[in-house]
Formats: C-alpha cells, structure tokens, sequence
C-alpha cells in the first residue's frame, strides 16, 4: 500500500500552513509598525540593525531589497526619529555605519511582547529533536528566499529547482 497520497496531502497542508503563517506575519509587521509610527521598511531596517549591531547603508539595502536613495532617505528618517545613529566608515569615508541607539530597543520590543511570550510557551512544547527540525527547516527556506531574490533582482525569471 502506497503511502504517497498520505504525503502529498501533508505537504499541500505544509506548503498551504506556510504561506498563511506568512501572510499573517506580514500583516503582524504592518500593524506593528503602524502602532510605532514606522513603515514596515523602517520595521524591517531597525530589526536588521538589532540582529547585527551595526552595518553599512549598503548592507542595510540589500537585506531590506531596497534602492541605496530608498535607503539614504530611510536612514534619515531614522536618525531623525532618534532610532539610528550614522557615521562615516573611518576605513571607507565613502561608506556609512548605521547603528540602532540601545535605548530604544525597548520601545521597539514592547509591541512583541505579547506575541513572544505566546510563542515561548508554544516553543516549550517541543523537544530538542522537533526544534532541531524546525531550526534545520527554517534555514534552508531562508537560503532559498536568498536565493529567489538573488534572481528577482537580477532580473533572471528562469525556473529553477535548487
């Protein structure tokens, strides 16, 4: 007996599980960032910056697929709000250093709080195997997401499996 319709079926559950915990994510950071006053590129260019401590404009544009004037303008934006810090790479005067000022983290997390608790208890639940398995499944899907905006950029629109 062929245990192949059982499998697609969990996959469509997966792929479709997927795409919705995605749609709600995006429509969660719309709402956060409205609640903060942000744009959800200021969202996205402030949680960047909280991962990283600090990076160039450049590195802020490509992981936020945003022009480097989108980015200028963002980032002035932010510095103005008093989210962000800019100073000029002293190796690279060209370049510049954007770092997320540590006394506004706070503000930035209590909108997640909640949510993060939430998700705490529901990460509690799992064994060391299962979060294993999730961490494992989470890499690679960002890897590909890399990966397709690597080829929506560069304006390459053939299919590929990878």
């Amino acid at each position: 007996m062929s245990h192949e319709p059982a499998r697609a079926s969990a996959i469509a559950d997966l792929m479709r599980a997927g795409r919705e915990t995605s749609r709600l994510s995006m429509v969660f950071r719309y709402a956060i960032a409205e609640r903060l006053g942000l744009t959800v590129s200021d969202l996205e260019c402030l949680d960047y910056l909280a991962d990283v401590g600090s990076a160039t404009a450049g590195q802020v544009a490509e992981r936020t697929n945003l022009t480097t004037g989108a980015v200028t303008s963002m980032l002035r934006r932010l510095q103005q709000a008093g989210y962000v810090t800019t100073e000029r790479d002293p190796a690279d005067r060209r370049r510049v250093i954007v770092t997320l000022r540590p006394e506004r983290i706070a503000e930035l997390e209590r909108p997640y709080e909640r949510f993060a608790e939430r998700a705490e208890r529901l990460i509690e639940g799992y064994s060391v195997d299962e979060l294993t398995l999730l961490v494992r499944h989470f890499e690679r899907m960002q890897a590909m997401y890399l990966a397709e905006l690597d080829h929506l950029v560069s304006g390459d629109t053939a299919q590929r499996s990878a």
